[in-house]
C-alpha cells in the first residue's frame, strides 16, 4: 500500500522495446499502470482526439502489471488514464524510452514529451525518456541505471509545479556514458523538404524529408551534452509565454477606439 504508483506512457506503442524496457525498470520502484497507443503515434506532439471515438483494452502483455492499450494520441493516454482508470493520482508519471531524440527543438513535436507535459498539466511529477536510436533493435540496457536514478530521485525531490523533465541518453555503450548534464534546451531547427513520389497507380505523393541543423555552439545544451556522451536533462514548462517580450510588446500602438470629446 506504501508503494508509489507510477503511470507508463509512450508514443511509440504499446508493444515498442522502449516502453517494455521502462516498464520493467519502473516495477522495481512501484505499483506500474500502464495506458499506451495501440500503434505508433510518434510526432502527434501535443494533440488529442475530439473528432472520432477512444477505445481502450485491457491486455496481459505478461509484465505483471495492469495494462492498457488506447486508440488515440499518447496524451489521450494520460488523459484517460487519470480521468478514468486511476483509483488516485499517480505520485510519478514516465514517457518514452523513445525510440530516438527528443532534444533541443524535437520536444515541441514529440508525443513522448506531450505526454510528460501533459502529465506536469495535471499536477503528476513526470519525465519523459528519449534514446538516440531509432532502430527498433536498440540496446536499451546502458542507459537502465540512469533512468531508474532519475525516476527515484523525481520520487523523493519532485518537480516544481507546471515543470517536467525530458532525459535523452547517447547510444553509446555504457563505459562511454560520462555521466548526466542539466542543460538548457539547444537552439536548433529542421529544414524540410517534401519528396515527390508516384505511388503504383501513378498518382503523386508527397513525402517529408529534412536536415536537422543545430545553430547552437553552447556547451550548456541539451545537444553538446549527447554529442559529449553525457545523458542530458532539459526541465521543460508548459508556460510558453516570452516573459521578456511582454516590456517591449506592451509598447506597441494598440489605441483603436477615439477618445472621447
Amino acid at each position: 500500500m506504501n508503494k508509489p504508483l507510477i503511470l507508463v506512457v509512450n508514443d511509440d506503442g504499446i508493444t515498442a522495446p522502449g516502453i517494455r524496457t521502462l516498464i520493467q525498470l519502473m516495477k522495481e520502484l512501484g505499483e506500474v499502470v500502464v495506458v499506451a497507443p495501440d500503434k505508433a503515434q510518434s510526432g502527434m506532439g501535443h494533440a488529442v482526439t475530439i473528432n472520432s471515438t477512444l477505445r481502450f483494452h485491457k491486455l496481459d502483455m505478461g509484465a505483471g502489471c495492469e495494462e492498457y492499450s488506447c486508440t488515440g494520441t499518447p496524451v489521450d493516454c494520460v488523459k484517460f488514464a487519470v480521468g478514468k482508470i486511476l483509483k488516485r493520482k499517480p505520485d510519478l508519471c514516465v514517457s518514452g524510452i523513445n525510440h530516438g531524440s527528443n532534444a533541443s527543438i524535437n520536444v515541441i513535436y514529440s508525443g513522448t514529451m506531450s505526454a510528460a507535459v501533459e502529465g506536469a498539466i495535471e499536477g503528476i511529477p513526470s519525465i519523459g525518456f528519449s534514446l538516440c536510436d531509432y532502430s527498433i533493435s536498440a540496446d536499451f540496457n546502458p542507459l537502465k541505471k540512469f533512468a531508474k536514478k532519475i525516476a527515484e530521485n523525481v520520487l523523493k525531490n519532485g518537480l516544481p509545479n507546471g515543470v517536467c523533465l525530458n532525459v535523452n541518453f547517447p547510444a553509446v555503450a555504457e563505459e562511454e556514458l560520462k555521466g548526466i548534464k542539466i542543460c538548457r534546451q539547444a537552439k536548433a531547427m529542421w529544414t524540410e523538404q517534401f519528396d515527390e513520389r508516384k505511388d503504383p497507380g501513378g498518382k503523386t505523393y508527397f513525402w517529408l524529408t529534412g536536415k536537422f541543423i543545430n545553430q547552437d555552439k553552447g556547451e550548456d545544451t541539451d545537444l553538446w551534452a549527447l554529442e559529449n556522451n553525457y545523458v542530458s536533462i532539459v526541465p521543460v514548462q508548459f508556460d510558453i509565454t516570452a516573459h521578456t517580450s511582454i516590456a517591449a510588446v506592451s509598447k506597441w500602438n494598440f489605441d483603436l477606439i477615439p477618445h472621447a470629446v
